[in-house]
């Protein structure tokens, strides 16, 4: 399979998925891995405009990465990621 981009995690984005729980943050790490292999768009989808998110569901719970492309360099594409949030099915 060939790499569809790199992801490229900012600080705040780092630090959200260090401060998971061991098992959640293994499953998002696989998930982003996976995206950037496949187009699964339920794991990796655009929400609007420039913005798109990976997606795990884990254990009841959304765990969001919110992200961006730069394609400037038409060498390399990267993906960015700035940020993360959880949010807990009901």
């Amino acid at each position: 399979m060939t790499e569809k981009f790199r992801v490229q995690f900012l600080e705040e984005a780092a630090e959200f998925i260090d401060n998971l729980d061991e098992k959640a943050r293994d499953k998002v790490i696989y998930n982003i891995q996976k995206a950037r292999f496949s187009s699964d768009r339920e794991i990796f989808k655009k929400l609007k405009d420039e913005i798109w998110e990976f997606r795990t569901l884990y254990n009841k719970t959304h765990y969001r990465l919110f992200a961006f492309w730069d394609k400037t360099g038409k060498i390399e594409t990267v993906v960015i990621s700035t940020h993360g949030l959880i949010s807990v099915c009901l």
